[in-house]
């Protein structure tokens, strides 16, 4: 049985143990080792990840079988132009091809359309093979970013946009 569940604020260490797990294997081909581990430092350490959810981030966990296996955090990002973004959507890659990252955005989705969203914005790095996956769940790519994130870092990303509803 595959379900979906918000996170408590007690559960954001699945969330880092999933991305130790996860992102070796997603970015290992082409991102360095020293990037990698900045990032994963950077932004799924407890204490982020705690602030990201008192700051109204929700996460979702995605479960199969009593295991947890991927997750999605979302959150709301102009108000005024009723945009929100999926900040992350990862599961493992012995579980891909099952429907759960499908399963996982179309609860971010509804999530956001309840809430009045009118789009859905997610950056995607543009050597990541999920960036077909968005296209196929009709993304279009908005715009071709290089952002700096510090120690000489860079994340080279798509920026997709998905309207919500109708």
């Amino acid at each position: 049985m595959m379900e979906i569940r918000k996170a408590t604020a007690a559960e954001m260490h699945i969330v880092t143990e999933l991305a130790e797990l996860i992102w070796p294997q997603t970015y290992s081909d082409y991102i360095s080792a020293a990037q990698l581990r900045y990032m994963l430092d950077l932004m799924y350490n407890p204490v982020e990840l705690l602030a990201q959810y008192h700051k109204g981030y929700v996460f979702l966990i995605a479960n199969v079988e009593g295991k947890d296996v991927g997750f999605a955090c979302s959150s709301v990002l102009e108000e005024s132009d009723h945009i929100y973004k999926l900040q992350k959507l990862y599961v493992l890659p012995s579980t891909q091809g099952m429907g759960i990252g499908k399963l996982l955005i179309d609860e971010v989705l509804a999530l956001a359309e309840a809430k009045g969203g009118k789009f859905l914005q997610l950056n995607v790095n543009r050597n990541n093979k999920a960036t077909n996956f968005y296209l196929k769940r009709g993304f279009k790519i908005k715009e071709t970013v290089d952002l700096e994130i510090g120690s000489g870092f860079f994340m080279n990303d798509y920026i997709m946009e998905l309207p919500i509803g109708g």
